[in-house]
């Protein structure tokens, strides 16, 4: 696995969650992990609802629209409760993810506070943007996000058409973005979503995966992989849950066999100088 990448993004200039492809379309991706931020547009697929804020979570949820027919995890996304741990795999804070050979990571970071707000998988030439929310205990709130990002992508001179796929309801998208020369061109963009208890995760498909299911195949298992870690602690339905640079291995002190000699050596002291005189 290669090392992964960051990416900074303003606080006050929310991330795309398709890399620059979907600037022209998701204008505020969310940046809200906190009550009381700045709330995200309906493009991003994650929008900031005053009465869920006010609502406490356990007690009257803002969301109560079942889904018509509930996604099968038993393939996963899993939550953290249903394996047994997250040894071998990749810990970024509320998501664990299983390592690939050639897999990048790409992390969009928040300037200022530093907030990792989504990371990206790079596989074969197409990426997967990950994104978990806190979702009600109640129900899920996939149906009315997916219902607001087609809605938001149809105003922006997009296209968005709900189809089934192998992460159940999604999105396959044309995203209108400006060429160099300046012309308006459409950039497809799959958004899939996942229902869990109390989460919901997000996964936005760009390049071939995005209309290729061969060249998503790939991606498609890292998501059903994907560990979400919501933690215990109260939430506002839609608040991002923190994600985390994964951690770098400590250096290693040589063994002492291999330091074993090396003061005899003395490598930065000059030895006997010869000069030939011709």
């Amino acid at each position: 696995m290669s090392l992964f990448r960051r990416r900074k993004v303003a606080e006050s200039t929310p991330t795309d969650p398709t890399d620059d492809a979907v600037d022209a379309v998701d204008a505020t991706t969310v940046t809200t992990a906190e009550a009381g931020a700045e709330p995200a547009t309906a493009a991003s697929g994650v929008v900031d609802d005053p009465e869920a804020r006010a609502a406490a979570e356990a007690d009257a949820p803002a969301r109560t629209t079942p889904a018509p027919e509930a996604f099968d995890r038993s393939g996963g996304p899993f939550d953290v409760s249903e394996v047994d741990g997250t040894d071998g795999r990749l810990t970024l804070g509320g998501l664990s993810l299983v390592g690939r050979e050639g897999m990048e990571l790409r992390f969009e970071v928040e300037e200022g506070s530093g907030r990792v707000i989504a990371v990206t998988v790079g596989l074969g030439g197409s990426t997967v943007q990950l994104q978990a929310f806190a979702a009600p205990r109640s129900s899920g709130v996939w149906d009315e996000i997916r219902a607001e990002i087609a809605e938001a992508v149809v105003q922006q001179g997009g296209t968005a058409d709900e189809q089934d796929g192998p992460l159940g309801r999604e999105l396959l998208c044309r995203l209108p973005v400006r060429t160099e020369d300046g012309r308006t061109a459409h950039q497809p963009a799959r958004f899939a979503g996942v229902d869990g208890p109390r989460w919901f995760l997000r996964a936005v498909f760009s390049g071939h995966a995005a209309h290729d299911g061969e060249a998503a195949a790939e991606l498609e298992s890292v998501v059903r992989e994907t560990v979400v870690v919501r933690g215990d602690e109260a939430m506002a339905p839609r608040e991002l849950i923190a994600l985390s640079l994964p951690e770098q291995p400590e250096p290693t002190e040589p063994a002492a066999e291999e330091t074993a000699g090396r003061d005899d050596l003395k490598p930065f002291e000059r030895g006997p100088e010869i000069t030939e005189v011709r």
